[in-house]
């Protein structure tokens, strides 16, 4: 028996409760090949490479210089931050938000929405997610100590009857419903009138609605994605998390939102009252001035990101992968044919690549049993990156086309 073994420090049983990381492997592997100083191009991880824009870096320094800036903040996030976020909605969306009630500054979407959970789940409360999902849907719900329903993932009518079945059926009834369009990993999407058929089901079976609206402002063709807040009675039945990581280039600086359900954003405020002081405000103020003053600079990372998706999903194609070409996200959600996994799982498959290949990409199964068969592949890399990416792909597959279907566009 170990020392671990013996030890009398035991982790609390939530964390006990939480299934092993699949991504573990990736990075373990990643790790060493870079130990050994070989270039690995990462595509595992939606970490963008491009920088913020210019203005908001430079007042980021500026607010930084500023003694006052360096103090607490309010865990809310100030005053004028809240406001410029409402009226981004007003002129994305066409939502209107009370700043002072209906939104909160996060450090970044991820922990909003982790908390968000445990003020809201507890034992013996059920949240109905969709399967794939990203990994903190599943997770955050467990560490609240609430369980997790998965049903095959959709962006349709039959999604919908999925989840309208467990809550009919299952007792005690499902608590909160989590959504996520545009989907990571899948890049689905939807149009307006599928958030008005769930405000119809959660006001139907008295349950509430998370929506993650991470990639909300990344969309490419002309496509805009839908606010859930957009929905008529939205704020009736729940919230949605945005971020700034993505559009303005800022995932560092760890900042995001929750908006809509007062009631729900009060009680995110309550736990967060008691975890945290704010974020660093120089970042608050850069993070107004982007939001005012670079629209522009938003559309055009879209632009960029929709110039990698035809590189890398071109790329795919002549080495007989069947990938759909998304409207939305920073991500490509590739089938692997089954010639090429030979057998294996996708953990293995990636593992092996990112061996023989040195390119890393997320295996789908490390985001719920419906994952397997597909990798996530993220546009972080520039085009010149990506096509040596893929060319090292196709070496290290042996150059054997294979046989695929006609591609088609992810909705």
């Amino acid at each position: 028996m170990s020392e671990v073994d013996n030890s009398p420090i035991k982790p609390a049983d939530r964390v006990l409760r939480l299934p092993p990381y699949l991504f573990a492997r990736i990075n373990a592997t990643k790790h060493a090949l870079r130990q050994k100083g070989e270039d690995v191009i990462d595509l595992a991880m939606g970490n963008p490479v491009d920088k913020p824009p210019q203005i908001v870096i430079d007042k980021l320094c500026e607010a930084a210089k500023d003694m006052r800036n360096h103090r607490y903040s309010a865990s809310s996030g100030i005053f004028n931050l809240r406001k410029e976020m409402a009226k981004l909605y007003q002129h994305r969306f066409n939502v209107e938000l009370d700043p002072n009630s209906e939104v909160i500054a996060c450090l970044g979407s991820k922990e909003g929405f982790s908390h968000m959970c445990l003020a809201l789940m507890g034992p013996g409360d059920t949240a109905v997610v969709g399967d794939p999902a990203f990994p903190i849907h599943n997770y955050a719900i467990a560490l609240a100590g609430g369980n997790v329903i998965n049903v095959p993932l959709g962006n349709d009518e039959a999604f919908l009857e999925r989840i309208a079945n467990v809550l009919t059926h299952l007792y005690p009834k499902p608590k909160l419903i989590i959504l996520n369009y545009p989907h990571n990993p899948t890049t689905l999407t939807v149009e307006p009138a599928f958030f008005d058929e769930v405000v119809k089901l959660a006001k139907k079976h008295q349950v509430a609605v998370i929506h993650d609206f991470a990639y909300g402002l990344t969309c490419f063709d002309g496509y805009n994605a839908p606010s859930f807040l957009a929905a008529k009675g939205a704020k009736d039945v729940g919230v949605e998390f945005i971020t700034m990581s993505k559009g303005f280039n800022m995932a560092g600086w760890r900042i995001g939102f929750c908006l809509g359900n007062p009631a729900m954003i009060k009680a995110l405020s309550t736990i967060k009252g008691y975890y945290d002081y704010g974020i660093f405000q120089a970042v608050q103020i850069a993070s107004i001035i982007a939001m005012r003053h670079c629209e522009k600079e938003m559309d055009h990372q879209a632009e960029i990101y929709a110039h990698r998706r035809d590189v890398l999903v071109n790329g795919l194609h002549k080495i007989g992968w069947e990938v759909d070409s998304p409207r939305a996200s920073m991500f490509v959600w590739a089938k692997i044919p089954q010639a090429h996994l030979n057998g294996m799982g996708t953990i293995d498959f990636s593992v092996k690549l990112l061996q023989g290949a040195h390119v890393a990409v997320s295996p789908g199964r490390a985001f719920g049993e419906n994952g397997e068969n597909y990798v996530r592949i993220a546009l972080v890399e520039n085009e010149k990156r990506l096509k040596q990416a893929l060319k090292q792909i196709e070496i290290f597959l042996g150059k054997k086309p294979v046989k695929r279907t006609r591609p088609t566009r992810l909705k």
